[in-house]
């Protein structure tokens, strides 16, 4: 029976590359957006929409995904934002609402969906090297978006200590610097080479509880 696994943020950049490379690998693919469209058709292919800063829309989505579905191998939190990535001043209502997708909506979403995660199933969260606290030396821009991966690190560490009684692992994924739109023209590795990598780092099968860096598997200090 083919894997299911649900990514979030589908709809282009990273989140689009891993639908269709997951596809691509025979897995049962449910796929959020925020307008439940996707430029892509395939059999083994469904889309919910979802606004991970609305609970009712989270409510909406998980019951949809738990009647397709039944239950989820695996669980790619990918949608996020990069909202005061040029800034180098924080500004309290970019901050929160860079939180209510990156942390909160991730949050609910993810513990929305649990009961239906198998045991020994897996989640990723797409998370940043710039959320790291212990690099040499830090820019100072990206103030929320960097706390935001910072918060979500931490979340990683306390969920996958919660569910080691259920054997899912749960790690944070650093992508890579990569051509999106929020990545730019300049960065490093196309989005289908971050894909490809990451679809690597699940065959596998990291030790819970840590962070990686998809493009060069190796794990992170946090």
């Amino acid at each position: 029976m083919s894997k299911k696994v649900v990514i979030t943020g589908g709809n282009r950049g990273v989140g689009f590359a891993l639908v269709s490379k997951f596809l691509a690998e025979g897995f049962l693919v449910m796929v959020t957006t925020r307008t439940g469209e996707i430029a892509i058709q395939h059999p083994n292919l469904e889309v919910v929409q979802l606004d991970v800063t609305s609970a009712a829309s989270i409510h909406t989505a998980v019951s949809e995904i738990k009647e397709k579905f039944k239950t989820i191998n695996f669980l790619i939190n990918n949608a996020g934002v990069g909202l005061d990535l040029d800034q180098n001043h924080p500004e309290i209502d970019v901050v929160k609402a860079t939180f209510e997708t990156n942390v909160f909506g991730l949050l609910n979403f993810t513990e929305s969906c649990l009961d239906l995660i198998v045991d020994g199933g897996t989640i990723y969260n797409i998370s940043s090297v710039m959320g790291m606290l212990n690099r040499d030396k830090i820019v100072p821009n990206a103030t929320a978006y960097r706390m935001s991966k910072s918060a979500l690190n931490m979340y990683t560490k306390t969920l996958s200590a919660r569910l080691e009684v259920r054997n899912i692992s749960v790690n944070s994924i650093h992508p890579g610097w990569v051509k999106t739109d929020m990545g730019g023209d300049d960065a490093d590795i196309t989005p289908e080479f971050s894909a490809q990598r990451i679809f690597e780092l699940y065959l596998k099968k990291l030790p819970t509880g840590t962070f990686w860096a998809a493009e060069n598997q190796i794990q992170l200090n946090w």
